[in-house]
């Protein structure tokens, strides 16, 4: 196969497992990123997700990940819900969370990608990634067109939003490589005016450390006394900075059956939150990213929500 007809082979073979895009870029060294990374983690807007401070150089080099890597496949897998289950004086968990962990249902559709690249094309020397391993994700999307970084550092793209889940396939095969496209936030602050820890200081930098999502997830200990009465009840990831962009008018509803929430999901009150059991967690979040917080980090959030807000 040409080098053009392997790109389009894998671009049809993306549209026919459920992605919503598939970009591809040049698999070279990061330059322009190396500078805005260390000035990131100077800042200490890692907090304390000291992960993010290791492996540096395999951030910003994919052939450190794949040796012989000359192709970065960028991927987006739309997880808009037919519902948001968000209502105003309840506890509320992230979009991305209300079904399986994408983590299970992506990296599975990843693998079928390479075992039908490998039966096309040859044996193919490649990884597939999704929010995993040191990658810089949302900038291979960004060079492969799949939309801009926005404000609130989540990619964008016109047609999609930003509810979507990015993975990555790195692969030692040569094809042909898409272009970036053109930043549309303008002077749209909205994502910055709207958070409610001030977690974006300034614009395409967020800082983790005062992230909501921070807090309900990646955060083992107390949360701080400072932030309290300002979570606006999201217990678990937080959606507040896409939910007002204006961008994501344009979301459509996902066609994954497992990103389906638990029938009961919808229905749980304030008091059914506070009253959580064992058994109900898994019941509701049986293989779900909800899980990474376990009862008891959840227990935790919602008791440090409590009745203050």
């Amino acid at each position: 196969m040409s080098q053009v007809q392997r790109t389009q082979f894998i671009k049809t073979i993306a549209h026919e497992l459920g992605f919503s895009f598939c970009g591809i870029s040049k698999a070279e060294f990061l330059n322009d990123e190396a500078p805005k990374v260390e000035e990131w983690l100077r800042r200490g807007y890692q907090g304390k997700m000291h992960y993010l401070e290791n492996y540096f150089d395999k951030r910003l080099d994919p052939t450190l990940l794949v040796p012989g890597a000359k192709s970065v496949i960028s991927l987006v897998y739309n997880y808009y819900p037919k519902k948001d289950l968000a209502r105003k004086d309840e506890f509320k968990i992230a979009k991305y969370a209300y079904g399986k962990d994408y983590h299970l249902v992506v990296k599975e559709k990843l693998n079928t990608f390479l075992t039908h690249i490998e039966k096309q094309i040859g044996k193919v020397n490649g990884r597939a990634f999704v929010d995993s391993a040191p990658v810089m994700e949302r900038t291979w999307a960004q060079k492969s067109g799949a939309g801009w970084i926005g404000k609130n550092s989540l990619l964008l793209n016109r047609e999609l939003g930003s509810f979507f889940f990015l993975a990555e396939l790195i692969v030692d095969v040569e094809l042909e490589y898409d272009g970036p496209v053109k930043d549309y936030c303008g002077t749209c602050t909205a994502c910055m005016d709207a958070c409610p820890t001030d977690a974006i200081p300034q614009p395409y930098a967020v800082d983790g450390s005062k992230c909501i999502s921070y807090f309900t997830i990646e955060l083992r200990d107390e949360i701080p006394n400072e932030v309290k009465g300002k979570f606006e009840n999201w217990i678990f990831g937080c959606d507040i900075c896409q939910d007002v962009c204006p961008w994501n008018k344009f979301s459509k509803p996902h066609e994954e059956p497992q990103f389906e929430p638990h029938s009961d999901l919808e229905g749980m009150t304030r008091q059914d939150w506070i009253e959580i059991t064992d058994s109900v967690f898994q019941k509701l979040f049986k293989a779900s990213a909800v899980q990474r917080t376990k009862l008891e980090g959840l227990k935790r959030n919602i008791g440090f929500i409590g009745l203050t807000e």
